[in-house]
């Protein structure tokens, strides 16, 4: 059984156009802190550490998105996280956001372990590659 990482994001006034919904680009920014968390207490090797002390970055080089309902100021948002295709440099992420039982946005990152140093896609390294295919269900 895979599993599924999930975390809370409440909507904040930040997150909101003038009629008090979420602006769309805030959604991508909360799909990028829900990779970023799942990073951390999911794999275990947090953006900080890989970034600035092993030189391994993890860009987004594709995002698809739908937005299902929209969110408003207050609603706690439940994300979900789980692995969609994992390569040799890159992974397919399926990303979903709940408030209650009402889906409200979904997205599609695939991202690409890459050296820091020379923007090249590298292997990924293999305690991370380990930890990430305990999320990796099929599409």
């Amino acid at each position: 059984m895979s599993e599924i990482f999930q975390h809370n994001i409440k909507v904040l006034f930040q997150h909101c156009d003038p009629a008090g919904i979420v602006f769309y680009p805030r959604y991508f920014e909360m799909v990028n802190q829900t990779v970023e968390e799942w990073h951390e207490t999911g794999l275990g090797h947090s953006f900080s550490d890989m970034h600035l002390e092993r030189g391994h970055g993890v860009p987004t080089v594709s995002i698809g998105a739908e937005f299902s309902a929209p969110s408003r100021m207050g609603d706690m948002l439940t994300w979900q996280l789980w692995v969609t295709k994992l390569g040799r440099t890159s992974a397919h992420l399926f990303v979903q956001a709940h408030c209650a039982d009402q889906l409200r946005m979904t997205a599609t990152p695939v991202l690409v372990s890459v050296d820091m140093s020379t923007g090249r896609p590298v292997p990924w390294p293999e305690a991370m590659r380990a930890k990430m295919q305990q999320y990796l269900v099929a599409e």
